[in-house]
């Protein structure tokens, strides 16, 4: 039985955007080789970390949605500590609520990118009257 999971993985900064692109391509391939099926990824850049990690402040992030056999998650996550490039990695299995949550910040990511989210309003005070 496939379950759906989430795994977010952060990368070091000092790589180039090019092998940065290479370290999630080696991943979705192990996911694929494993007998996954890739649902949907993200790229979310460099961004600063909370704290601290290895006397870096910031790292390349990136989320990936698959499905897989449970057994398959032990695999991908000692592939992670095996790559050096990766400093920090989260994966989660996810229920039907969870699938629900990333299917509806999709679809509204997907509209504020096409711009048909309509402008915000402001608020009216009783001076403005």
């Amino acid at each position: 039985m496939s379950n759906r999971y989430e795994t977010v993985f952060i990368l070091t900064p000092v790589l180039s955007e090019d092998q940065a692109k290479e370290a999630v391509t080696k991943f979705k391939d192990l996911i694929k080789k494993g007998r996954g099926k890739v649902r949907h990824e993200e790229n979310w850049g460099m961004r600063k970390l909370a704290y601290p990690i290895q006397k870096k402040s910031s790292g390349f992030y990136t989320l990936i949605e698959f499905e897989s056999e449970p057994a398959f998650v032990d695999k991908l996550e000692t592939e992670y500590r095996r790559d050096e490039r990766v400093i920090r990695f989260l994966t989660v299995a996810m229920d039907k609520h969870h699938i629900a949550f990333a299917e509806r910040r999709r679809n509204r990511g997907a509209e504020g990118a096409e711009g048909d989210k309509p402008a915000r309003k402001k608020k009216e005070t009783a001076e403005n009257n």
